[in-house]
């Protein structure tokens, strides 16, 4: 009997951690409201990893005036990294960065919740992954410019829905 408490216990703390990182992902799905943003692609599909292409969100990029395409690029702000806000902004049919700040927005204005932890600002929407039979048509797709679909939930956590033609 306590080998099966044990267990059960085992295997709800591992139920618990599986929740705990993919909760932003799911809250965004669920409880998110859509918003379209122009993507392109920042690396081609890898053989090594599987049917997926890192992505590029050029309207939310800083300019940093290096003229290089780092993807949403670095906070260089002196502060030590972490948690770092982009608030959104429509512009037409799309939405695009309007502030980067350390500190969470209040207000009713859309924004993403991302961190610069590694080499560069990440906000969860970064993989795009599909089935290998539609990989080489989806390059196609985002070398010609595309619209990626995003949910953001209330306190900025962004999941990729869909990247398509605009």
């Amino acid at each position: 009997m306590k080998k099966l408490m044990t267990l059960a216990a085992v295997v709800a703390a591992q139920a618990a951690v599986v929740g705990v990182a993919v909760a932003p992902q799911l809250s965004a799905r669920a409880l998110g409201e859509t918003y379209e943003l122009r993507v392109a692609p920042l690396d081609p599909i890898d053989p090594f990893r599987g049917a997926y292409v890192t992505l590029d969100y050029p309207d939310l990029q800083q300019d940093d005036g290096s003229g290089f395409d780092r993807g949403i690029g670095t906070m260089e702000d002196g502060e030590e990294s972490g948690d770092v806000f982009i608030t959104l902004v429509s512009e037409g049919d799309v939405w695009v960065a309007d502030e980067w700040l350390r500190e969470r927005p209040s207000g009713d204005q859309p924004f993403l919740a991302c961190n610069d932890r590694s080499w560069q600002v990440e906000c969860g929407i970064d993989s795009f992954f599909l089935p290998q039979d539609e990989a080489a048509a989806m390059e196609d797709v985002l070398r010609d410019g595309a619209i990626a679909e995003v949910r953001i939930d209330g306190r900025g956590n962004a999941a990729l829905i869909d990247v398509r033609a605009p």
